[in-house]
């Protein structure tokens, strides 16, 4: 579905058709929540006896729970300090007993436990308890065994400290317009954090009920995943709110929030609620709006009532993640749900809505740029299977990584259009109501979706070959008249050629010709294989609208009458097809099956391109060309390579407005390239940028920009340090989310940048929550870069310790700010600071390796295929291009 569709009334449900598939991604194929042990192999053993903190044998080895017992039913009570910043709390858990056992085994991190009591019908009596925290588990021991079969319930109080990160109970703060300082405190338990907020089973497989109690000063309110049933009133203005009781769930979906938020409400057949500080409550209408539009849509496409009493989304100052699912009470980040349509752009409006669609669903056309950013990942040897087994908590942070969320997302909505959207939604819809509240296994889903369309497939072996092995293939087709000749090889990024070796998928190929717009299909199962047309053809487009999930090869002329249809045809085929063409050939240029000068080739044509998928993923292909330059001393060509993309887009630049008309995709594509066009000094762009923002300034900030333009101005004007002070301080004061994000953009991507990070890692002004998009944004500066690797280097132990071990933030610190790093010197410097990591800080993590592996690969490509860069911009007389300007982001 293109961008076009996404306009007035019908903007949200188009969106929320596309996004039908991350609900089974999340539900199944992300393996760092497993739902079943049965999956995991046999659990290592810890390497030497553990011994608990007062000294004693702990009696468990492993980091995954026993089975011997299982939580039925949790009743939180919880007392959060919003002065001291702790808090403390009961927890009384209910039991059911698998096995005798003379100990149970759960999870605690980073608390104090005072006492510990089994409740039975003859009074209560203590228990022991011993705690090893390498595993994050807590011992509770009882002198006469718990007898299979029976219940049991424990008593547990406990106090803590509220986090000083993202996960756990977690403290946060806002700043209101008069310059006062506000304290919250929030729940991002998601993947293994609960256990930092109350003592628990915290495995996904170990599913309960919760019924919560929230003790709150009078000022603030609580809410959590189910309605409040009764406020309490006790001493010292203190009220204690009372919730029903949840459905049965994992413990990384419990939620709560105590703070001053107010909230909207709408109540259709869904009671749906927004909460936001109060200086931003006018911005929730939209979100507001979308959540009840998709909801009601999600109901009827799954043909399965919304199972929860009421969904309150909460607009976080604080938060980590993009969003978090918590069952009826889902988090976001600010950006991700507050929207002003004044000062919002259709971007931040595009945002929301998949956002939202996307937690509510768990419940995007963009699908095919998450396609193209998972198989960057994917074609490293460090890749991983989407299901795969994980042990520790870092591990299972390291899976929430794109190969799991969007190549899980991509490979669905493959067998998705091979199995016709019709047969896939029977096959979920079925899937879904068979297993709901139930632990699955990969297999469930398989099984629901075979016999459900008229062709009979056998989906469980088809997908195994993409869930249970990395990487993708790069299909080559080769047409011999009316004869097309299929070979299929593992895409990967390495001068190994031995690690390509014994990879086998089935593919479901789809193709169009140049005889028939017909889409036809074949299921390639071996690894060559011949299939027929009907008639010989001046061309084959393989991967119809890149719905699959591999690369395509086009050898002998293949590639020519490709570029010959481009130039005289363009639009004979969709522009996604036209986007991925873009992407594979200037890809498979890595792996030395084209020739740079073919790739270039078939860029010339995007002189006459306007839709914003092939736009974006040209200067995709061709702008990180020149940014490895940038990081060399080789000036001359990196102009000659910047001066040929204006040359290639002048066109279309051009023509845009400086305003807020058109449809939701003209919008966008026009704030993409006049960002793009301003930092690159394009004249009539920063023309018309100075004069916007010198307007801007003189009415302090008053004068009304179109949104869509703003990011252009905003990163012109942030190039003077009075621009950049100005901009701050407006930055400083602005309630407006999208106005602030758009700063925060420009003043990363101006020569002043030195003072973003400092100010990120105080979060005083600029959120903490921010710093990695602002640590990573400098690096891709060529002022910036080393700045940002000495950042990194500097402040490694602080980062890992606000953001996790693990987390997508953390790998994205580490192979952001790297990724264009293209010499010996660099990697060598490079390895040195991570080879002197611990395991406990780090050594291990995956996202290191990928680093290594990008700068070798982006060695390679320099080494490769510089002079034949060189002689082909000589060759198209590009060599007129504007002065260097280092201070640019894109």
């Amino acid at each position: 579905m293109s961008l076009h569709c996404l306009t007035g009334e019908s903007f949200l449900l188009p969106v929320a058709t596309m996004l039908v598939l991350p609900v089974v991604l999340l539900l199944l194929l992300v393996p760092c929540a497993p739902s079943s042990g049965a999956q995991l192999p046999e659990q290592p053993k810890s390497k030497e006896a553990p011994i608990a903190t007062n000294g004693q044998p702990f009696p468990w080895d492993r980091m995954r729970l026993p089975k011997t017992v299982s939580p039925v039913h949790y009743d939180l009570t919880f007392h959060p300090n919003l002065t001291s910043l702790d808090f403390t709390g009961v927890a009384r858990i209910l039991l059911e007993v698998h096995e005798d056992t003379s100990a149970v085994i759960l999870h605690t991190k980073e608390m104090h436990i005072s006492k510990v009591l089994l409740l039975a019908p003859e009074g209560a009596r203590p228990l022991r308890f011993l705690e090893y925290p390498r595993f994050h588990q807590l011992a509770l021991l009882s002198d006469t065994p718990l007898i299979q079969g029976r219940r049991y319930e424990v008593q547990l109080e406990f106090a803590a400290n509220l986090s000083d990160s993202y996960h756990g109970f977690y403290k946060g703060s806002y700043r209101t317009s008069s310059g006062e300082v506000r304290m919250l405190a929030s729940t991002q338990f998601e993947a293994t954090s609960a256990r930092a907020a109350f003592p628990c089973f915290d495995e996904p497989a170990f599913k309960a009920n919760f019924t919560i109690r929230i003790i709150r000063e009078a000022r603030h309110i609580a809410i959590s995943n189910m309605p409040k049933v009764k406020a309490v009133q006790l001493p010292g203005d203190l009220f204690e709110d009372h919730f029903d009781t949840t459905v049965k769930m994992s413990t990384y979906l419990v939620a709560f929030i105590v703070s001053d938020f107010l909230s909207v409400s709408k109540t259709t057949k869904h009671g749906i609620s927004v909460y936001a500080v109060p200086e931003k409550i006018d911005q929730t209408a939209f979100a507001l709006d979308a959540a009840v539009k998709l909801l009601d849509f999600y109901d009827d496409y799954f043909d399965i009532p919304y199972p929860l009493p009421k969904q309150d989304l909460a607009a976080i100052p604080d938060f980590q993640s993009g969003a978090m699912e918590n069952w009826g009470l889902t988090t976001y980040r600010e950006a991700g749900l507050l929207f002003d349509p004044a000062k919002s752009s259709a971007s931040d409006k595009l945002g929301i809505t998949m956002v939202i669609a996307h937690e509510l669903a768990h419940q995007d056309d963009f699908f095919l740029g998450k396609c193209f950013e998972a198989m960057e990942v994917d074609s490293l040897s460090s890749s991983h299977p989407i299901s795969t087994p994980v042990e520790n908590p870092a591990q299972i942070q390291e899976m929430f990584d794109d190969v799991s969320y969007d190549k899980g997302a991509c490979i669905l909505n493959m067998l998705r259009d091979f199995l016709t959207p019709e047969a896939f939604e029977i096959g979920i819809i079925r899937y879904l109501k068979r297993y709901s509240y139930q632990n699955t296994v990969n297999s469930h889903l398989w099984d629901s979706l075979t016999n459900v369309s008229c062709v009979c497939l056998d989906v469980r072996t088809i997908m195994e070959s993409w869930t249970l092995q990395e990487g993708f293939p790069l299909v080559t087709v080769e047409v011999r008249g009316r004869e097309v000749r299929l070979t299929q090889e593992r895409y990967l990024k390495t001068d190994d050629p031995s690690l390509t070796e014994g990879f086998l998928w089935q593919i479901p190929l789809t193709y169009v010709t140049s005889a028939s717009s017909t889409v036809h299909r074949f299921l390639l199962k071996t690894k060559t294989d011949v299939l027929y047309l009907p008639e010989e053809v001046d061309w084959v487009k393989f991967n119809v609208k890149m719905n699959g999930y591999y690369m395509v090869h086009y050898e002998g002329e293949g590639w020519s009458s490709i570029i010959k249809l481009l130039q005289h045809n363009h639009t004979a085929l969709s522009s996604n097809d036209r986007a991925s063409l873009i992407n594979n050939v200037f890809q498979l240029v890595s792996v030395g099956k084209v020739r740079l000068d073919t790739a270039l080739d078939l860029s010339l044509y995007l002189s006459r391109e306007t839709e914003i998928m092939a736009v974006t993923q040209g200067l995709g292909e061709l702008v990180p060309l020149y940014k490895l330059m940038e990081k060399r001393d080789m000036m001359a060509l990196e102009n000659q390579m910047k001066g040929y993309i204006v040359d290639l887009f002048r066109g279309l630049i051009d023509r845009q407005e400086w305003s807020d008309a058109g449809l939701v995709s003209e919008r966008v594509l026009r704030s993409y390239l006049l960002l793009f066009a301003c930092v690159r000094n394009h004249p009539p762009c920063l023309a018309t940028a100075i004069e916007l923002f010198n307007k801007w300034r003189d009415s302090d900030g008053n004068m009304s920009l179109p949104t869509d333009v703003s990011l252009a101005v905003f990163a012109v004007g942030a190039r003077t340090p009075e621009g950049w002070d100005f901009l701050f301080e407006k930055y400083r004061s602005s309630q407006q989310t999208g106005v602030k994000s758009r700063i925060k953009s420009a003043l990363s991507i101006s020569p002043l940048q030195d003072k973003m990070m400092e100010q990120s890692l105080h979060g005083e002004v600029m959120k903490t929550q921010d710093l990695p998009s602002v640590v990573v944004s400098i690096s891709k500066n060529p002022r910036g870069y080393k700045l940002a690797w000495d950042f990194l280097r500097a402040n490694w132990h602080a980062l890992i310790k606000k953001f996790d071990l693990g987390s997508h933030s953390i790998a994205h610190l580490v192979t952001g700010v790297t990724g264009q790093y293209s010499t010996r010197e660099m990697l060598d410097e490079v390895r040195s600071f991570f080879d002197s990591l611990t395991e406990e800080t780090g050594s291990e993590m995956r996202c290191i390796q990928q680093t290594y592996e990008t700068i070798e690969e982006n060695i390679r490509w320099m080494d490769t295929h510089l002079p034949l860069l060189q002689a082909w911009l000589n060759r198209h007389k590009a060599s007129s291009c504007a002065p260097p300007q280092p201070h640019e982001d894109l």
